[in-house]
């Protein structure tokens, strides 16, 4: 060990020495001593301890003088705060280093200077406070760090300004939220070398998803240059989501892919204050439109961050960093995940809105929450004293430095930024939400105006016109006894698929993809395989939303295979069955390049849908990359949990042709424990059962067309209401279904709405012993209980073995 009294090289450091560095320091230490031997690669460096921080105020006689100022200030009062930690940082400023402490500095700075060489390296000089970090709270954002500073005179200037940033606004109000004592804190510099990221990219990962806190996942984000725009949300970076437990199996899992914008990157400029400083340059258009890193390095990327939550048995936030010189991807950071990591596991609160109204601008979510207020905007922190309890926030990028009124806000809407910055981290702690990377919110909404910030419907938040009103409700999610029926869900939205999967389940019984094609593709599949052939207006509008995949075929085929396989991750081993696109051509003809393609039909829900559409000369293609988007599901991501449902088969020799089609594009049941199902929706389908069955692994009735057609009602008009599915008619055709599944040993659910619209129609389904009952998930918990009820009731009337073993009644 170092001789030294106030320094400890990374080398002699542990994550047991956070009351001496604080965690994030130590945190550096313990990786930099324990994981290398992981590939995991952090770069050298050294810290002071608490011990220097305390000398300095001594030698400055300051203990007393800020424990005065900060004894008589209330935080509510922004305006006192800012003029009280401004006089406080200017105090430490204008201080002298100790003489001794100042030494042992430029000594340890000697050591990577010598492992450098002999040349003075650049490095970052960083805060790590004694209470930082922790588990129960996170420090993010709430002091400065200096990034390139090279030589002695430069490290010793900004190891005060540093020392200063205790007291910044956001972190003196921290503390008193937080309840910790300011004297009590000490803190840390972390000097480190710096890794090159201004010649390539770095981000932030977590591993766990920062808005489902879903723990089987990594996040990672990604912009080009130093991390610093990343973490202070200048920037709104590319996004990736990867899957733990395939990747461990050798798999490629990536589930999410979302192009920033990645405006600005910040890059080494030297200033003659701190002798080093960074600037932010414009990044090329072409830069822009592709992503900041490979998928081979996002996966890299993962693996590290899964080694790193091993080593510290819980979710943790990472910084990381790729140097341009080398390649090497490099840790510089890595902090306990603190806001999902504390929420009571067996509860989960959700969010609903109960009216819907005007779209004005969407985002990013962060907190799967609602808010509503008028709308204040602010674009600079002189102004933040005007915020009033409950207003909107409207701003360029939410600063960390406003945190002491940010709880005042009942939502914060942002021009820049993504959804690991440290205010989203602070929002999600204060439970707000925030919507951010607009890219013109400041523009688009007026101050005054009323509006509802909503994140509680996926990963995309929407700012709503008006005050809309909303509901709040609580699942407990203890597991109890679980029913002998299957108890599954409906789901079409990915990003609410994480969320969903903490109810209790049986699985996924319908995948509507439609959701996928229109909100997270938005193109007619026809129109990008026929990119070369449409009028110039409509290739600019369409290249705009590919960006970033290459062409336009693996464009559709990634999205669709991206939104299917977060679905089947969130539930994973547990069955997600699939149903392949059964968009009407009315529905494919509003997608982007739709109308040249689609006929005019007078009743599109009885025309050129489902299976007829697979095989058709004008669509097969189409079909082709569906049919790719679920092989790599299965194949290339690892999740063979996924089943197959075909829509609307009128005939067996319709569902023959299919299922040869499907096999051409390498879709085989049976293959790789493929089972591909047929919707029972058409008369024909329960008429005909035991035909149909011969053909695939079973049914899963589709209530809704099945009314339809069984009545002769058209579901969309308001004069039939009266009829719907507790008609005797569908009750019989659907028994039928039953029965033919019972007696040839193949699957049968239902995926309908019914179910979840008429608790007399689920208790049917399980007296007529169902095997799986598919629900919208807001009404999981209700009928979870009702088909136990039903299943005791049956179970009392059944005749029960007696010690004998003969029957008795």
């Amino acid at each position: 060990m170092s001789n030294f009294s106030y320094v400890r090289l990374f080398s002699e450091l542990g994550i047991g020495d956070v009351p001496l560095v604080g965690g994030k320091n130590a945190s550096l230490g313990e990786m930099y001593r324990t994981l290398s031997g992981q590939a995991i690669q952090v770069p050298d460096g050294f810290a002071t301890l608490a011990a220097a921080y305390y000398a300095f105020l001594d030698h400055n006689d300051l203990r007393g003088r800020i424990t005065e100022a900060l004894a008589q200030l209330d935080i509510a009062d922004v305006r006192a705060l800012a003029t009280v930690g401004a006089n406080i940082r200017g105090w430490i400023v204008d201080g002298e280093m100790p003489p001794e402490v100042a030494a042992e500095i430029n000594a340890a700075y000697g050591t990577l200077r010598q492992k450098n060489g002999g040349k003075d390296p650049e490095v970052a000089v960083r805060s790590s406070a004694t209470a930082e970090d922790l588990p129960d709270a996170s420090f993010a954002g709430q002091q400065e760090t200096y990034l390139n500073i090279q030589g002695e005179e430069h490290l010793q200037r900004s190891c005060k300004r540093v020392l200063a940033s205790l007291f910044t606004d956001r972190a003196i109000a921290y503390r008193v939220h937080k309840g910790f004592d300011h004297m009590a804190v000490a803190l840390s510099i972390g000097v480190q070398n710096m890794v090159r990221s201004d010649l390539a990219s770095s981000g932030v990962m977590f591993s766990i998803d920062t808005e489902s806190g879903f723990t089987d996942v990594v996040m990672v984000t990604a912009a080009y240059g130093l991390g610093e725009n990343v973490v202070q949300g200048a920037v709104t970076p590319d996004e990736f989501l990867v899957y733990k437990n395939t990747l461990a199996e050798g798999f490629r899992p990536i589930l999410r892919r979302q192009l920033g914008s990645k405006a600005l990157k910040m890059v080494y400029s030297k200033d003659g204050i701190t002798g080093a400083a960074t600037r932010n340059v414009e990044v090329r258009r072409e830069d822009r439109e592709r992503f900041a890193i490979t998928d081979d390095e996002v996966l890299q990327l993962a693996r590290l961050a899964i080694s790193i939550e091993r080593h510290y048995g819980r979710p943790m936030d990472i910084e990381w960093a790729k140097d341009g010189r080398s390649g090497e991807l490099f840790i510089v950071q890595a902090r306990p995940e603190t806001v999902h990591s504390n929420l009571d596991a067996s509860k989960q609160q959700s969010y609903r809105l109960t009216e819907t109204g005007k779209v004005l601008l969407t985002g990013k979510s962060v907190g799967a929450r609602i808010g509503s207020g008028t709308v204040k905007t602010i674009l600079d922190a002189s102004h933040i004293a005007d915020i009033e309890d409950g207003d909107v926030l409207v701003t360029d990028m939410t600063d960390p430095d406003w945190e002491p009124i940010m709880k005042r806000a009942s939502a914060i809407v942002t021009n820049r930024g993504g959804r690991v910055c440290h205010a989203a981290i602070i929002a999600r702690e204060l439970g707000i939400p925030a919507i951010v990377g607009t890219v013109d919110a400041t523009a688009r909404l007026s101050d005054g105006r009323a509006v509802t910030v909503c994140c509680a419907e996926g990963e995309t938040g929407k700012v709503y016109d008006g005050r809309l009103s909303f509901e709040t409700v609580e699942f407990n999610l203890e597991a109890g006894i679980r029913p002998r029926t299957k108890i599954m869900m409906i789901v079409g939205n990915p990003g609410r698929a994480l969320e969903f999967s903490r109810l209790p389940n049986d699985g996924v019984g319908l995948v509507r993809i439609e959701f996928i094609i229109n909100d997270h593709i938005g193109v007619h599949p026809r129109a990008l395989l026929d990119i070369d052939k449409l009028e110039p207006s409509l290739v600019s509008k369409i290249r705009e939303r590919i960006a970033g995949y290459g062409n336009p075929r693996e464009f559709y085929v990634s999205r669709l295979a991206e939104g299917i396989g977060t679905i089947a991750a969130a539930f994973y081993p547990k069955p997600v069955i699939v149903r392949m696109s059964d968009f009407k051509s009315n529905e494919y003809a509003q997608l982007l390049g739709g109308a040249d393609y689609e006929p005019e039909e007078d009743n599109p829900m009885l025309g050129f849908r489902g299976a007829s559409r697979y095989h058709s000369p004008r669509f097969a293609d189409c079909f082709a990359m569906e049919c790719d988007a679920v092989k790599r599901v299965r194949d290339i991501m690892g999740l063979a949990n996924l089943e197959l449902m075909i829509p609307f088969v009128r005939s067996v020799e319709e569902e023959i042709n299919v299922m040869e089609l499907m096999a051409e594009q390498g879709l085989n049941r049976g293959e790789n424990v493929l089972r591909i199902h047929l919707m029972c929706e058409i008369p024909a389908n329960a008429l005909l059962a035991e035909r149909f069955l011969e053909h695939c692994d079973g049914f899963s009735i589709g209530s809704n067309d099945l009314t339809q057609l069984a009545l002769g009602v058209d579901r969309d008009s308001e004069l039939l209401a009266e009829f719907d599915e507790r008609n005797e008619a569908v009750a019989t055709l659907m028994g039928m279904a039953i029965r033919a599944c019972k007696k040839t040993g193949k699957y049968i659910g239902i995926c309908g709405q019914a179910p979840s619209d008429f608790p007399e129609i689920t208790r049917w389904l399980v007296e007529q012993d169902i095997e799986s009952i598919a629900l919208n998930p807001d009404s999981i918990l209700k009928m979870t209980q009702l088909v136990l009820d039903v299943e005791s009731g049956l179970a009392r009337m059944t005749p029960q073995p007696n010690d004998s073993g003969t029957k008795q009644s």
